[in-house]
């Protein structure tokens, strides 16, 4: 309904268009056409009226013509001496009118019915000489008339022209449209990784593909960020249940009762992994939002044994929650591979706060320290527990974290500052 709602909006602009052109160019054509015819007639009826004059004189003090004119010539052209007709029938329609011209003391056109009059003074000596000529409208103003008709006739089809070729056009470039959008969407569904791939943009259609490339990746970034987080769901949780399950077959087994501290302990886990991950997909970055991070440290820590090197008060542009979610895991992956120190320091640089977890564990393998925030993914003695989450909770923040191998366990969170309140 909207496809075809446009194509009609389009083909009505376009014939609205076409006919307000039409529309002007025949209005300017007949006026044109009549300037022109009405020139015509004048041109005429100056020439008439100049031959009869070249031919009246002045012999023994009487106004006479030099040559006898025409029958023809008598009806449409006549000589006025001193007030009184000496050359030419004037038709009774017009005798008023032309003895009105010859009483005239100048060259002068009058209109009569279909006819053109001109009244030329022929200069004479003691003698008030007018010669008077007409000229028959009716083949001009017939001219244009068919031409206004013509004229109109070709704008009608011009009209109907322009529509059917608007209309052809935009159908044309709307089933264009219609199949790359039906091709983006199937491709989004069935095959992500297909791409127009049309190359750089050199019209709409280009412009249109690029687009939907866009659309598609941003939709295949969303389905494999989707997959990721399921990764890193079944990453937290196996764990915990794996360890549950081990508690209870064993009392099962032994007939004993199920340690409690134990199934607390995991179920402590277990909340903490669920409350993580909900923040990792929660997480943003509000303007105004910062904690003391030196707070948010110790709440981390919860009575672990790490060392802390911390300025006095140092402000991050970060929620509280988000902070302790992102050194939580971080401060496990350190204890669990730690010998027999972790420590956590915090240093400005620049507009950010660098945030080093550190422990002198057997640290990461070079060869790793790009992958070991995968889900699944674990370097070594088995790091990689938490980290996919860690990542997640740090984009979603407008935080960066990364792995260094430099001999130890060494994570390093890089934090935004926050700004000082005026």
């Amino acid at each position: 309904m909207a496809v075809t709602g446009f194509r009609s909006r389009v083909v009505a602009l376009t014939v609205l268009i076409a006919t307000a052109v039409v529309a002007i160019l025949v209005v300017v054509s007949h006026v044109l056409l009549s300037r022109v015819t009405d020139t015509d007639a004048h041109d005429l009826a100056r020439t008439r009226a100049e031959a009869v004059a070249a031919n009246v004189t002045a012999k023994g003090g009487r106004v006479v013509l030099t040559e006898n004119s025409s029958e023809a010539l008598d009806e449409v052209a006549w000589v006025y001496a001193d007030g009184r007709l000496i050359d030419g029938n004037v038709p009774p329609s017009v005798v008023d009118r032309v003895e009105e011209l010859a009483d005239s003391e100048r060259s002068q056109t009058a209109s009569v019915g279909n006819y053109l009059l001109y009244a030329r003074k022929v200069p004479i000596d003691g003698h008030h000489v007018m010669v008077i000529v007409r000229v028959d409208l009716t083949p001009y103003e017939t001219s244009e008339q068919r031409s206004l008709a013509l004229s109109l006739i070709l704008g009608g089809l011009t009209i109907l022209l322009a529509g059917g070729v608007a209309h052809l056009v935009v159908h044309r470039a709307l089933r264009v449209v219609h199949e790359m959008a039906a091709l983006a969407d199937d491709w989004g569904h069935h095959e992500p990784g297909r791409r127009f791939n049309l190359g750089v943009p050199r019209d709409e259609f280009g412009e249109l593909g690029r687009t939907l490339d866009h659309l598609l990746e941003r939709v295949d970034n969303a389905l494999a960020d989707e997959r990721r987080l399921t990764d890193e769901i079944a990453h937290e949780l196996r764990t915990p249940l794996t360890v549950l399950r081990a508690e209870a077959q064993l009392a099962q087994l032994s007939g004993g009762p199920v340690p409690t501290e134990a199934v607390l302990s995991e179920v402590d886990r277990l909340d903490a992994a669920i409350t993580t991950l909900l923040r990792a997909a929660r997480a943003r970055t509000d303007k105004g939002t910062r904690c003391d991070l030196r707070s948010a440290a110790r709440q981390a820590i919860a009575g672990r044994a790490v060392e802390v090197a911390f300025p006095a008060k140092v402000e991050v542009a970060v929620a509280a929650d988000v902070a302790v979610s992102l050194l939580s895991p971080l401060l496990d992956n350190g204890l669990r591979h730690a010998k027999s120190r972790v420590w956590i320091t915090a240093r400005l640089q620049g507009e950010a706060i660098v945030v080093d977890v550190l422990d002198d564990g057997p640290g990461f393998d070079p060869a790793d320290v790009d992958r070991v925030f995968e889900a699944g993914v674990s370097g070594g003695d088995g790091y990689g527990l938490g980290l996919p989450v860690v990542r997640r909770i740090a984009a979603s923040a407008g935080a960066e974290v990364r792995a260094i191998a430099d001999g130890r366990g060494h994570v390093e969170v890089t934090l935004p500052a926050a700004r000082a309140t005026a």
